[in-house]
């Protein structure tokens, strides 16, 4: 179905942070399939455990015990203070594990109508609960009506979440992204997360913490949330998690893992040995590699890069991020940006209409770095060379 915008390129193979196209040309991936292959292309440990795991058992389902699923949730939960863990096949299925968890916990605790908390400009899936959950009314439209049960305030903004608490005595949970990456990579206050947290522990609402785009090494921790110091009741993964193999993982702490027993939920993909095997690659990599603290390295200097090429250009509103989390935000929508890089030979994205994101693997070496920055720098410059302000000497 035309659900997709392709680019023009059909990539044949890769090796770390290059990609080759049909036609033999190489191209520098500074997107990661959106986040996703933090190793790279190609890594031989996720090659090795694949191949391993192919070559013995691929799936059971879980009407049985599942070693590398038991091993993989034990390795996680104790990687994040949680104590259990669901697995599914995306980022969208954790999130409506954690949906169905919060209002299944609403309901055990007497509540009949809860509602969970979400923020604007959030991405949390295209699932009907998910795409509700969604700050986005582009992404929305056309699929009403929607599911009832969530409010929605301004993502960075305690005191509108005060007013919520204080309107809406039904609100059970909160979910929130720790950094919105499709929402244009906002990086919210330093007090944000912490603040949240009291506000939750105050009117006794889990805490859900989306880490599908931010978590596995990205930010300079495993999951970005740590940096605040922060315990969420429920967390939830995707992406990075399996380099590129299909999995999500929904995990929760203390009363939240309870919630969910037998019948309550269920997946048929979800967690089989494949995954699992795979995964269990990432995470001994990034562990052996010093891969999530090398990313904070690398994320000052590539924005350090970009804020001596970009600061007081005209048109560049703002650069942020955090560790190999970046957006440059311009003063006017800019999606040609993304064709004129692939011609260049490199992958970036186009955000919330005018944020260049960039989410380059987590093994990417200094040259490949520098030479984001500067192709990336270039494009910009020239692009608000030739593409006038459209506000421009617009009446004041």
């Amino acid at each position: 179905m035309a659900t997709y915008k392709r680019l023009p390129v059909a990539f044949d193979h890769g090796q770390g942070a290059w990609l080759w196209d049909v036609d033999g040309r190489r191209y520098l991936d500074a997107l990661s399939g959106i986040a996703v292959c933090g190793l790279g292309h190609a890594h031989a440990a996720v090659r090795a455990a694949l191949c391993d795991q192919a070559g013995t058992l691929i799936h059971t389902s879980n009407l049985y015990q599942v070693p590398q699923q038991a091993e993989l949730g034990a390795r996680l939960c104790g990687a994040a203070g949680m104590d259990r863990v669901f697995f599914g096949n995306s980022g969208a299925e954790a999130n409506e594990a954690a949906i169905k968890l919060a209002r299944l916990h609403a309901h055990q605790s007497g509540i009949a109508n809860p509602a969970i908390l979400v923020m604007e400009n959030a991405f949390h899936g295209r699932t009907l609960a998910t795409l509700t959950a969604t700050g986005n009314r582009k992404a929305q439209a056309g699929f009403e009506p929607l599911v009832q049960g969530f409010v929605r305030v301004p993502y960075n903004d305690i005191d509108a979440i005060e007013t919520a608490a204080a309107n809406r005595p039904n609100i059970v949970a909160v979910l929130v992204e720790p950094i919105q990456g499709e929402g244009g990579i906002i990086v919210p206050d330093e007090d944000y997360l912490p603040r949240l947290r009291t506000l939750c522990d105050h009117h006794q609402w889990l805490l859900m913490v989306d880490e599908i785009q931010t978590g596995m090494g990205r930010t300079g921790r495993l999951f970005a949330h740590q940096w605040s110091g922060i315990k969420a009741d429920v967390m939830t993964l995707a992406k990075g998690l399996a380099n590129g193999v299909p999995i999500g993982a929904c995990l929760a702490s203390g009363a939240a893992a309870e919630v969910l027993g037998p019948g309550s939920h269920g997946s048929t993909f979800g967690g089989n040995p494949l995954a699992c095997r795979a995964a269990a690659s990432v995470l001994d990599t990034l562990e052996h590699e010093g891969l999530p603290s090398r990313a904070a390295v690398l994320g000052d200097r590539l924005i350090d890069g970009f804020r001596t090429r970009l600061n007081g250009v005209a048109g560049v509103q703002d650069i942020r991020g955090c560790g190999l989390m970046i957006g440059i935000e311009l003063d006017r929508p800019c999606p040609e940006l993304v064709t004129e890089a692939l011609h260049r030979g490199l992958l970036i994205n186009v955000t919330a209409g005018s944020v260049v994101r960039l989410l380059p693997p987590l093994i990417i070496d200094d040259e490949q770095a520098t030479e984001i920055v500067e192709t990336v720098s270039e494009l910009i410059l020239m692009f608000l060379s030739t593409n006038p302000d459209p506000d421009a000497g617009s009446p004041s």
